[in-house]
């Protein structure tokens, strides 16, 4: 968890994520990164530049019956409380048989979590998005939208009083595997029947293949979303 934590501080301190009193809810989708993200924060908060609230929710889809109460009783033991949303957001997106279903998922889900904030007095919205991720997403965007984007570690969602924090941006998703399995978190898995078959999927695929041919191609790509001088996608605020 050093590790973890190490990446967490670095994440806060360059994006400047967490303020005083912030009152942060995460986003628990019972997967790995989202998991791991929980526990690393209800760490952080021991020794935070910045004190802060910490919240867990989780959004049923409408696809499963998948039982969380290993969630809430982990969430028990870290002192985080925990609720969980039903939506009948993965039944709608499936129904509509969209080419890209993932995405509007995404926002659908995202749109739901902050209304979730919004209701219940919480500024800042914790997702467990992680540096592959970041990279698997700039590859959908240059590939499928002709543009050179990816998401950014803090953004203020526009309308909303709300600013999306993703503080295991500097975390892989090997080392989020490593720490979901050393500490025992109760990982549930995906449900969607879509899941494995999609672009992010194939993105995936092609990030590995690229990496086997130069090594270091995670760590290039991170630096140059970090450099200010050229696209500065993920400048330091």
């Amino acid at each position: 968890m050093k590790k973890i934590l190490g990446a967490v501080r670095r994440a806060d301190s360059d994006f400047r994520m967490i303020q005083p009193g912030d009152r942060i809810c995460v986003g628990v989708s019972g997967g790995k990164d989202s998991l791991v993200l929980l526990k690393a924060l209800a760490a952080y908060r021991a020794f935070a530049p910045n004190p802060f609230e910490l919240t867990a929710v989780t959004l049923t889809l409408g696809i499963s019956d998948a039982d969380w109460r290993p969630v809430a009783q982990l969430c028990g033991e870290l002192r985080v409380p925990y609720a969980v949303e039903k939506t009948q957001i993965g039944s709608i997106v499936l129904e509509r048989r969209e080419p890209n279903p993932c995405s509007l998922c995404a926002r659908m889900r995202r749109g739901a979590l902050v209304g979730w904030c919004r209701a219940n007095g919480h500024n800042k919205l914790a997702l467990g998005h992680h540096l592959d991720d970041a990279i698997e997403t700039l590859f959908l965007s240059v590939l499928m939208e002709g543009r050179f984007h990816t998401f950014h570690p803090a953004t203020a969602l526009e309308g909303s009083g709300i600013t999306q924090i993703r503080p295991l941006v500097y975390i892989t998703e090997g080392q989020a595997a490593s720490a979901a399995r050393r500490f025992g978190l109760p990982v549930t898995k995906a449900a969607c029947p879509v899941n494995g078959v999609t672009e992010r999927t194939r993105m995936k695929e092609l990030v590995a293949a690229l990496r086997r041919r130069y090594p270091d191609a995670r760590e290039k790509l991170l630096s140059a979303l970090m450099n200010d001088g050229q696209y500065g996608l993920w400048e330091k605020r």
